[in-house]
């Protein structure tokens, strides 16, 4: 990962302009809509540090390269991030393809090295966004209070929420019915039964694209990941960061782990777990073996 990707926070913040023209427009309308205040700065002003107090960002568009630079330091000694359009090398930070949907948005960078491939990533992502992804978005920040609340614990807060997210609930908030939509959610909150844990095998020899979609996503949501010794470096990649890691374990430890509720990714690369999910399932814990593509 060459560059870190981060959102800044909009509400009650201010975003400079520096400079005229149909580039310093093209950035001014990236925050149409949004709550974010829009400083337009005219070339002299641009040149004033002071002109920078208080931003939260900076973009500095003009065809004269010394102008750009002395713009880009101006804001840099006000210790404002600075991107300056065309000139990667004067960027603190480059702007993405954004797909805006609300209080969902997607961003696609490529550091500066081909925008055009940015733009063409975002309409493929943007395909698979309906307008009402916001909504769903929305309806959980509404709710988060009442669903910690209720699941403290958080392996049972995720598996609620991985189900919430595909379930009546979502559905109502996509199609616009918030008042509805919080009813089928609060409902699905306090209705739902105590959620047991599960041992998924998932087999780690790699690479990756040997995985099937379904494993792929397992992954992706474990709250543990055990894992043999030489479980590939690119599957490991594709499970979550903040999941535990556990080297291998007993079948009584796994029995635990799922007894707690936990989602178990059990990384596999020989043939000895066979034996292991045996006793598991002799124990009464729910295995699922996930296997690569054929």
């Amino acid at each position: 990962m060459d560059a870190f990707p981060a959102f800044f926070p909009l509400s009650g913040r201010s975003v400079a302009i520096a400079g005229e023209g149909e580039a310093a427009d093209a950035k001014a309308r990236l925050f149409e809509g949004s709550p974010a205040s829009v400083v337009r700065l005219s070339p002299a002003e641009a040149l004033d540090s002071r002109a920078y107090a208080g931003m939260t960002l900076a973009f500095v568009a003009g065809a004269d390269d010394a102008w750009a630079r002395q713009a880009a330091e101006a804001a840099r000694a006000a210790g404002v991030p600075v991107n300056v359009v065309d000139r990667p090398a004067l960027c603190d930070f480059t702007t993405p393809a954004v797909i805006d949907r609300g209080e969902v948005v997607a961003a696609i960078g490529t550091g500066g090295a081909s925008p055009m491939l940015a733009t063409m990533l975002r309409h493929d992502v943007e395909a698979r966004l309906p307008e009402g992804t916001g909504r769903v978005a929305a309806l959980f920040r509404l709710m988060q209070d009442e669903i910690r609340g209720a699941l403290p614990e958080a392996h049972a807060r995720r598996r609620f929420l991985r189900g919430a997210l595909s379930g009546p609930a979502a559905e109502a908030a996509m199609a616009g019915d918030m008042e509805g939509a919080k009813e089928r959610l609060r409902a699905a909150l306090f209705d739902s039964p105590q959620i047991s844990g599960v041992v998924q095998y998932i087999d780690a020899r790699g690479p990756a694209d040997l995985l099937t979609l379904r494993a792929a996503r397992a992954l992706a949501a474990a709250d543990v990941l055990v894992c043999d010794d030489a479980a590939h470096t690119d599957v490991l990649a594709l499970a979550r960061r903040d999941a535990e890691r556990l080297a291998p374990q007993s079948p009584a430890q796994l029995a635990d782990l799922a007894a707690e509720g936990l989602t178990v990714a059990r990384l596999i690369t020989g043939s000895a777990w066979r034996t292991e999910q045996a006793a598991l399932t002799a124990a009464g814990v729910t295995t699922q073996v996930l296997p690569i593509a054929s």
